[in-house]
């Protein structure tokens, strides 16, 4: 069979997605067993603030490693690594830490995530929340998961009655815009919630541990994974104005309140820097 035929054939995309979370689980077991009290910043990326641990490196290793010795022709996009070309039509879509401040700091949410494409399209994805011990899955087509329950997002929230999650850059000027409209979302919403993981934050909206999220500045390794598991729990992710979810806008939430924040954001400006 063509690997492209993946995307249509249930039980190739369920190995993928079997792959996929049995790494995860493997990567985040052994970051939690290797964290120190504190670890050290081996070096930043965007700013100061932007870091990368030598855990974040030897977990994309880990992973990759996994992932050549099951199928050495598949392609790798990596936070850490970049993109190792392949020969067929699968790319896994790999983020060893997201939430690496939280991981730095010892706090609860921080994820291994791991998407797995085919030809272009996201099919299965697994995100390890370590700290909590929770396994989110989602394949295209067969539901969201969470220890064997299927999730589902919010329905029918008012904008006004919404938890809304969201995040920060790391460039000052950034900050400075985001506060500036997460200034007139707060009288908006019920209230806001800021985990410091976006694939975290969008693997909530498919639990409804919070009713929607928005955040500039993600990138895909991200999303890749949690983007499936929301979409498979009932919600919708996108950017603004009719654009696909990317590093301008990512926007997250249950059809009906979707469209209410996107409304209310798009006056907002929230793409400025």
């Amino acid at each position: 069979m063509d690997e492209r035929e993946y995307r249509h054939d249930r039980a190739r995309v369920e190995e993928l997605l079997e792959l996929a979370a049995g790494i995860a689980e493997e990567a985040g077991q052994m970051l939690l067993a290797k964290r120190p009290a504190r670890p050290e910043v081996l070096a930043t990326k965007s700013s100061p603030t932007d870091v990368v641990t030598a855990l974040d490196r030897a977990a994309e290793e880990l992973i990759r490693g996994r992932i050549a010795e099951a199928r050495p022709h598949d392609a790798i996009l990596g936070e850490e690594g970049g993109d190792t070309p392949g020969e067929g039509a699968v790319r896994w879509v790999v983020d060893p830490i997201d939430g690496t401040v939280n991981f730095l700091y010892g706090l609860p949410d921080w994820a291994v995530s791991i998407g797995v494409e085919v030809d272009g399209e996201i099919v299965a994805g697994a995100v390890h929340n370590v700290p909590r011990g929770e396994l989110f899955t989602a394949s295209k087509g067969g539901g969201a998961w969470l220890r064997g329950e299927r999730l589902r997002c919010n329905t029918g929230v008012p904008l006004a009655k919404a938890l809304v999650a969201t995040g920060f850059g790391y460039a000052a000027g950034r900050r400075r815009v985001q506060a500036e409209v997460l200034a007139q979302v707060v009288p908006q919403v019920r209230d806001i919630r800021r985990g410091g993981s976006c694939a975290v934050d969008l693997c909530s909206v498919a639990t409804g541990r919070v009713d929607a999220y928005y955040e500039r500045g993600t990138n895909y390794w991200d999303h890749a994974a949690a983007g499936l598991i929301a979409a498979e729990a009932g919600a919708r992710l996108g950017g603004l104005n009719g654009r696909p979810v990317g590093p301008d806008m990512a926007l997250c939430a249950a059809p009906g309140l979707f469209e209410e924040l996107h409304d209310l954001l798009v006056p907002l400006d929230p793409e400025r820097d």
